[in-house]
């Protein structure tokens, strides 16, 4: 299994589609844990981030802060909130600021990116498929 990956203040705030200064309240707030990395910065564990991202989507928060910015080429970067494996297919998720996406895919392409819940990871829109690029 992967190394979780930690998000900065600044990395979750771009993630979650807010302000760092916004995040950074939530943070000292208590409404989102940190832990200090060896030269002393503030990161969120991504499972913790994911799982917040899905909170603060469905409470509607932040949607007056900075809106979350996506390229002319409809790309969705954001942060994996469930992995769902059958025998052929799977189902991924991705919170991207308030836009929850769902991709369904072979199980193979999800083990060849490695996709795990907390990781980044864009969802790029065309027509009706969503194709998942690992960051």
């Amino acid at each position: 299994m992967a190394h979780m990956q930690s998000y900065t203040i600044g990395q979750a705030a771009r993630l979650l589609g807010v302000s760092p200064d916004t995040a950074r309240r939530w943070a000292d707030a208590g409404r989102v844990t940190t832990h200090r990395d060896e030269s002393g910065r503030r990161l969120i564990d991504g499972r913790a981030l994911a799982a917040f991202s899905i909170e603060i989507a469905q409470s509607g928060a932040g949607e007056e802060d900075d809106p979350s910015t996506t390229s002319a080429r409809n790309a969705f970067p954001g942060i994996v909130t469930a992995v769902k494996l059958g025998d052929v297919a799977a189902q991924v998720e991705i919170q991207a600021g308030p836009h929850r996406l769902v991709s369904l895919l072979t199980r193979e392409a999800v083990e060849e990116l490695g996709l795990e819940v907390g990781m980044r990871a864009t969802a790029r829109v065309k027509s009706t498929s969503v194709h998942i690029d690992r960051v």
